[in-house]
């Protein structure tokens, strides 16, 4: 089968940095799936694990953690799924990733694919859809109803992956007043057109953008990217028992500064129940079936930014680059091998 993989952690400007190869396809096992891939999207993620973790030497790595496929065999204790379903997920860790035209996904931690989205407009949900959905809803432990009418939540970095699905599901589920944040014209346009009340721009002082709107302090904040940079204006805005939570990996912070106010401070990272295969990993199949039925239903769109074209390594590295430059809007897919 055809697939994208590396050999050592390089620069994306290097020409080995993602290469296009050949491997022996997967056999299901278990509650396995075998999923014929048909488009992927790129995150954050997979320009962390390039940069960062190496094959063993003489081996290739497959990465990659968001799929739209559909179900070509499954695994003799597979039960969810049968052969010729429509999938879409975001895959584990710890297990190859999906940039290949076969992939192997833990029926446990996959879901139904919307049927109003194409491949391609799916592809660019499953990760940031879990990661958003767990963030507001477990580790914040927002309501899904209006009873949070008159309180708010400040999401930073919001024209992004996580915040572009993350805005609306604040802003269609639950009763808080949104407010998102931007740094260029486009993006601020983008956040706003996808439902937030509010739009600040980070790139000046988050007290001085709350104090030209007026706004109060907020009860909630989802921050996405630049937590360490941010952190000492949010635990300044957000409000007396307020609730925290982030998903990036800062080098540094003084959560002493949450102490006074009796702030929570809450980490989301959407491996973590397949990592630890926790008693609950099932419920990201559970997300991501809710999700699709938002979809179908229009209250939810997908966050697609940008589509690059064919799966192959040249269109992955621009992907990549484009990532690392920190200039994305939304999301972007790839389609077909």
């Amino acid at each position: 089968m055809k697939a994208i993989a590396y050999r050592a952690s390089l620069p994306i400007s290097d020409d080995k940095a993602l290469l296009d190869v050949e491997l022996p396809a997967p056999i299901a096992s278990g509650r396995d799936l075998l999923v014929e891939v048909k488009a992927i999207s790129v995150n954050p993620v997979d320009t962390k694990i390039r940069r960062n973790v190496a094959p063993p030497a003489g081996e290739l790595k497959v990465i990659g953690w968001d799929a739209v496929g559909i179900v070509k065999a499954v695994g003799p204790e597979a039960s969810l799924f049968r052969p010729g379903d429509e999938v879409w997920y975001a895959g584990a860790l710890n297990r190859p990733g999906a940039n290949s035209e076969l992939h192997l996904v833990d029926e446990r931690i996959a879901g139904h694919k919307p049927r109003k989205l194409s491949f391609a407009q799916a592809a660019a949900l499953p990760l940031t859809a879990i990661t958003a959905w767990e963030l507001l809803f477990e580790r914040l432990e927002a309501s899904r109803d209006r009873s949070l009418s008159g309180k708010s939540i400040l999401i930073t970095g919001a024209a992004g992956g996580v915040g572009s699905i993350l805005l609306q599901l604040a802003r269609q589920l639950t009763g808080l007043t949104v407010i998102g944040t931007a740094s260029r014209a486009e993006s601020a346009s983008w956040v706003s057109e996808l439902g937030a009340h509010h739009v600040l721009d980070h790139s000046k002082p988050l007290q001085e953008e709350f104090q030209r709107l007026g706004l109060p302090p907020v009860d909630y904040v989802a921050s996405l990217n630049q937590s360490d940079t941010h952190f000492p204006a949010l635990a300044e805005l957000i409000a007396p028992q307020g609730k925290l939570a982030l998903i990036d990996d800062p080098e540094h912070l003084d959560v002493r500064l949450l102490k006074r106010k009796s702030v929570s401070l809450h980490w989301e990272f959407m491996f973590t129940r397949s990592l630890f295969a926790t008693d609950d990993m099932q419920k990201q199949h559970q997300i991501l079936n809710d999700v699709a039925q938002l979809i179908d239903s229009g209250v939810l769109k997908t966050t697609l930014g940008e589509h690059f074209g064919q799966i192959n390594a040249a269109n992955l590295k621009r992907a990549h680059a484009l990532l690392e430059s920190q200039r994305a809007t939304g999301k972007i897919v790839l389609e077909g091998f």
